[in-house]
């Protein structure tokens, strides 16, 4: 009973956690809120590019592939360092090139229909390194009826290659 009583005293503090994002890690990651994008599909692959000289190359994919889905076809931004570099829609990829050293990733939705609630952005921290190419997919996730939220979560290069061929190369312009 004793040691019962303090497997339950040593997990209150990670029971107690709260597992949404602070605000400052939003901020390093994400970009201003009234950025928004429009978004289209591009068919058929270009060629992979290769990363500059000295950088390192990264995929974000969109991965919605839910049979039954309320969101339509969601817009969901991506960020990294505190801006907004791009935006998928639905089940669609795009890349961009970093510098060396650690990153703070973001993926958020731009917008939902007003029947849908949304959790928080969702975040990853990587360290590139020049001449690497890096995969991340942005899954769209149910929680519960009328309750969504998205996991970023880092691939290995096997599958990020193969979400990246089975997805057309998101097109996007930023609003003005």
């Amino acid at each position: 009973m004793k040691t019962l009583l303090a497997v339950i005293l040593i997990s209150l503090p990670a029971l107690a956690a709260d597992p949404t994002p602070s605000v400052a890690a939003v901020r390093t990651a994400c970009g201003s809120d009234n950025v928004k994008f429009s978004v289209k599909s591009i068919e058929g692959q270009p060629s992979a590019p290769q990363p500059e000289p000295g950088k390192a190359l990264v995929y974000v994919v969109e991965q919605n592939d839910r049979p039954r889905n309320e969101l339509g076809k969601p817009t969901v931004r991506v960020g990294v360092d505190g801006s907004w570099v791009g935006a998928n829609r639905s089940t669609s990829h795009l890349f961009f090139s970093v510098e060396p050293g650690e990153h703070h990733l973001c993926s958020d939705w731009q917008s939902l229909p007003p029947t849908i609630a949304r959790l928080n952005p969702s975040l990853a921290i990587f360290a590139a390194e020049p001449g690497r190419t890096y995969y991340f997919r942005a899954r769209v996730v149910e929680v519960s009826l009328s309750l969504w939220t998205l996991d970023l979560e880092r691939v290995n290069d096997d599958e990020g290659r193969m979400l990246v061929e089975r997805s057309p190369l998101s097109d996007y312009q930023r609003k003005k």
